[in-house]
């Protein structure tokens, strides 16, 4: 794969939320815990110079919280958050519509949404020339704020299965 052809997807699972006692789904917060995690994300992703120029968010709160501290790391050059309702509470063949149509400017895009949808988007993606360790990992157990980061070797549009390499699966300390 020629890298100056390939693309970034950063899979992002919403950091730790509040318990649902008493509040919608869809309207839980982080924790404090949760707070961390994001923040611990975003300060990787700027270490590794791992900026995304897109940002595609389902509109919980709890992912909108989870980007909100992550982008507050990234400073000016976290790009705005696209909040896609289509995200919440889907399936994973919807995560990877929502993923095509990325605009083919886009090179490197952050998607921000739920659990199993991404642990099972991931595992579609992942090619066989991905990072054994990291797609194991993946597969085991995607903590909240586990962070899948793949090279996509071609335009969103056509992105479908085991196209895509896996090339490493981060997950904050756990405290």
């Amino acid at each position: 794969m020629n890298r100056s052809d390939s693309r970034t997807l950063l899979i992002l699972r919403h950091a730790k939320a509040e318990a649902p006692w008493g509040t919608p789904d869809h309207a839980r917060g982080l924790m404090p815990r949760g707070l961390e995690q994001a923040r611990w994300i975003g300060e990787y992703l700027r270490e590794q110079r791992l900026i995304p120029d897109g940002a595609t968010i389902s509109d919980s709160h709890r992912t909108r919280s989870t980007y909100a501290m992550l982008a507050s790391e990234l400073g000016d050059d976290a790009p705005s958050a696209y909040l896609d309702s289509r995200l919440y509470d889907a399936p994973a063949s919807r995560v990877l519509s929502v993923i095509n149509e990325t605009p083919a400017t886009v090179r490197s895009l952050i998607v921000v949404a739920h659990q199993p949808a991404v642990q099972e988007l991931a595992m579609r993606l992942a090619a066989v020339d991905s990072n054994e360790e990291a797609v194991w990992e993946m597969a085991s157990d995607y903590p909240t704020a586990g962070l899948c980061v793949f090279e996509v070797p071609g335009e969103w549009d056509t992105l479908d299965g085991r196209d895509a390499v896996l090339t490493d699966f981060i997950t904050p300390p756990r405290g």
